[in-house]
């Protein structure tokens, strides 16, 4: 397992992104491309396995436009942008295991580039094991793909 760790990083590094931060409940990458090049990047790959993006919340927007209503002066991002989606086919397979995996759907990807950093972040929630495992690896490979260079 240590070794597919480190070939993992390996390959991560050779293609110019950083190995995943995994929290207990996300997974994200940083990407020293452009905020729009990632984002443009991510639409591409979420429409090339023929998917759809159903909305895009423009949360950065919306935490600035009301920054000043709560009193608050802290600048959270430059941009932030979350893009919701889902896969007929996958969303069936999961739900079919499961009903309740409809918890999940739409699937979520963020990108957001905090103020004064030259980096661009994206990730998703992680997914618990079993049958939803098959959701991250589809989210995991959306992103991998939005910020290759």
């Amino acid at each position: 397992m240590k070794h597919i760790a480190a070939a993992t990083l390996g390959l991560c590094l050779m293609v110019g992104f950083t190995a995943p931060a995994q929290a207990q409940d996300m997974v994200s990458y940083q990407s020293e491309l452009a905020y729009d090049d990632v984002t443009f990047g991510l639409e591409s790959a979420i429409t090339d396995r023929g998917l759809v993006v159903d909305h895009v919340s423009h949360v950065g927007d919306m935490l600035e436009r009301t920054r000043g209503d709560i009193g608050s002066d802290v600048v959270l991002f430059d941009k932030a942008d979350v893009y919701s989606f889902c896969s007929a086919k996958l969303s069936r397979q999961v739900m079919e295991a499961n009903p309740m995996n409809i918890a999940f759907c739409p699937y979520d990807i963020f990108v957001a580039q905090r103020p004064s950093e030259d980096k661009v972040t994206i990730g998703f929630r992680s997914f618990p094991a079993g049958e939803m495992q098959i959701i991250q690896e589809l989210l995991d490979s959306i992103v991998q793909e939005a910020i290759e260079e």
